[in-house]
């Protein structure tokens, strides 16, 4: 098989030769059907009749007929223009015929161009939008295209062969006429063509941006308006709203641009049709006194307004804008049709997907390189010269202080925040830029604040899920996640996923235990949770991320809030500004004083036998609780002073907790929500 390599537009071009543009396939595509042109042709000669003798048989009606006192003369040969309408009328019954034995094979071609090749990626395992079962989708979507690309050929071949035959049979009229009304009527008209054909390019690339640009406004609008709930979860507002608002500008900037060529153009139908008629009056006296007669200067007239300004006008809209749609649309279903067969984004190559499938050795699942990330331009960075790699299929915890940047971290590994500096890839993709469409398929974030929404609970499972093809889940895989995470306790209550659930009447715990559920059957292989079983126990947050840590394929990253889940990790990142380290937790009790210090002083319920609902928010294992053991530090002083202020000390009356390892207290009434990115 012939090698391919990659060309400048991403496409690949065969070792042997490149594929034909959409123009060298066009014109293949007529010189196979000269005999349909030829008819066409054939009866546009009849049809072009009615535009020879709207403005002839008017001029010799006037001149032979009525200004020369012949009346029957004068309606012999108007009623022999309105015979020419008549065969005409029966002319552009046959261009029809002949144009649908033109435009339907195009129309059969590339529809079946564009579900070959469709299927052919199916089967190949090629999916669109991030699911197998995208494929039918990418098929409706595209065949639409060729409708609009059918019925665009088809006004553009119709409209160009009106105005060559409608204006072959002007021309001759006016020579027939007088042929001094050419010196008149014809340099206005070359002119006025020029300049549109001049403005042909231009104007094309111009509504090819603006039609980008209003399908990516359309492929936005539509991503947020169904992740609202996500979004509103991710704390990402004002992103997606900058970004919707830039797409916007983006549409505006192609419009303005598009409506300057298009002043052009109508300076141009000024020029070629408007021009020759103010021309033709103006030298009206100049006419008359060199043997035109009154008829064939009212014919002049007649050709102008009657068929060649309105043929004028016609070509240059359709050329203009349909030209422009068709180039588009077809280069688009070639496009399609020579990359292989896919149909939309594709699952990276060699990713760790939850189908089993392996990862590519030399690609870590997470990596960031010298990231750097502050809230301001001029704030204290969180983040600073982070370099880190999480390997396809690893397990890493993210412990630390509160507000040190564990959600900070996990927001720019989701593609939710944008680094000052450095760059953050999910499977090889970078997560900002042209492959975040990519790499957001390949990452699911479930934030602490878990959101459930009114319906089904088996609608509120399969969210993340294709809806067809061997993406989408079965009744048996909902079951078999929801007793992974340890959600069949609440599906059997609530009489199985097909019942309604109210968000209001299930507690936090439950929520969390839906969004485990609903991470656990998507096929992304990147699993972020941030914070997202801080209102189960201790028990039921360890099987849910035993659950993820065996499922196929899965690179689990846990912001954890309990030393159990640090335990449990194969890695561990304690984030400490420019202090931050990595490794396991065994060498980073010997390695990390800020690792021995949150160790010490986590309280971890599981580590004490106590039990808890797993609906319920018992047993939550922030730091410094109640309870727990001493930091590992000498755990008073000779004076009986501990070390480290916290609640539970002697003296204590639980108004104070110490959220900082340094002892920095706050009351426990005025604890703010630090929300999904703002903090711990």
């Amino acid at each position: 098989m012939a090698e391919s390599v990659p060309d400048k537009k991403g496409g690949r071009i065969g070792a042997r030769g490149a594929r034909p543009g959409p123009y060298a396939e066009g014109i293949r595509f007529l010189r196979e059907r000269r005999r349909v042109l030829w008819r066409l042709a054939v009866w546009s000669v009849l049809e072009s009749g009615q535009t020879f003798l709207s403005g002839y048989a008017l001029a010799r009606a006037l001149d032979d007929g009525f200004l020369a006192g012949e009346r029957g003369v004068g309606l012999a040969w108007l009623g022999l223009a309105a015979l020419a309408v008549a065969l005409g009328a029966y002319g552009t019954g046959r261009v029809y015929r002949a144009m649908a034995a033109l435009v339907e094979p195009l129309r059969d071609a590339l529809v079946r161009r564009v579900v070959t090749h469709a299927v052919g990626g199916a089967g190949g395992g090629r999916t669109d939008d991030g699911g197998a079962g995208g494929g039918t989708t990418a098929v409706s979507r595209l065949t639409h295209q060729v409708e609009i690309a059918r019925d665009t050929f088809a006004g553009l071949v119709m409209v160009s062969r009106s105005f060559v035959f409608v204006a072959a049979g002007a021309l001759v009229g006016l020579l027939s006429l007088a042929p001094v009304l050419l010196l008149v009527v014809l340099p206005p008209l070359v002119l006025g063509l020029a300049l549109f054909l001049a403005t042909l390019r231009p104007m094309a690339r111009r509504q090819e941006a603006f039609l980008e640009a209003d399908e990516n406004i359309a492929e936005t609008l539509g991503a947020v308006a169904s992740g609202l709930r996500d979004i509103t979860a991710a704390g990402a507002e004002e992103r997606v709203g900058a970004d919707a608002g830039d797409r916007i500008d983006a549409e505006y900037r192609a419009a303005r641009a598009l409506a300057r060529w298009g002043v052009v153009r109508v300076i141009a139908i000024g020029v070629g049709g408007r021009l020759p008629v103010v021309l033709l009056l103006v030298a009206a006296p100049w006419l008359l006194g060199r043997g035109v007669t009154t008829g064939a200067l009212v014919g002049a007239l007649a050709y102008l307004q009657q068929s060649l300004l309105p043929a004028l006008q016609s070509l240059m809209q359709a050329l203009g804008t349909g030209g422009s749609r068709l180039a588009v649309v077809v280069g688009r279903l070639a496009g399609t049709a020579s990359d292989g067969g896919g149909l939309g984004p594709e699952r990276a190559s060699g990713v760790a997907a939850p189908d089993g499938t392996a990862a590519r050795p030399d690609s870590p699942a997470v990596e960031l390189r010298a990231v750097t990330f502050a809230y301001g331009d001029r704030a204290a960075p969180v983040v600073e010269d982070l370099d880190l790699d999480v390997p396809a299929g690893g397990h890493l915890a993210v412990v630390g202080p509160s507000g040190i940047g564990k959600s900070t971290l996990a927001g720019l590994i989701a593609g939710l925040l944008e680094p000052r500096s450095g760059e953050v890839r999910v499977c090889g993709e970078p997560v900002r830029g042209t492959g975040a469409v990519r790499a957001a398929a390949l990452r699911v974030l479930i934030p602490q604040e878990a959101y459930v929404f009114s319906g089904t609970l088996a609608d509120n499972l399969r969210y993340l899920c294709p809806e067809t093809g061997t993406g989408a889940r079965t009744d048996a895989e909902l079951a078999a996640a929801a007793e992974a995470v340890g959600l069949d306790a609440l599906l059997s209550r609530i009489g199985g996923p097909y019942a309604d659930v109210d968000p209001g009447a299930l507690s936090a715990g439950e929520r969390q235990l839906i969004a485990l559920a609903r991470a656990y059957l998507s096929p992304a292989p990147v699993v972020l949770l941030d914070e997202a079983t801080c209102h189960l126990d201790p028990a039921a947050e360890a099987r849910a991320e035993r659950a993820f840590a065996r499922r196929p394929g899965t690179t689990l990253i846990v912001i954890a809030h309990r030393v159990s889940s640090a335990r449990r990790a194969e890695r561990v990142l304690v984030m400490d500004g420019r202090q931050t380290v990595c490794g396991r937790h065994a060498e980073l009790l010997e390695r990390s004083p800020l690792y021995r210090d949150l160790a010490g002083s986590w309280r971890d319920w599981g580590d004490r036998g106590s039990t808890g609902g797993q609906g319920g928010s018992g047993g939550s294992g922030h730091l410094l609780g109640a309870g727990a053991s001493d930091p590992a530090l000498a755990p008073r002083d000779a004076d009986g002073v501990h070390a480290v202020a916290r609640p539970g000390l002697p003296g204590d009356g639980g108004h104070v907790v110490a959220y900082r390892p340094v002892g920095q207290m706050q009351a426990a009434g005025d604890l703010g929500d630090r929300g999904a990115f703002g903090g711990q």
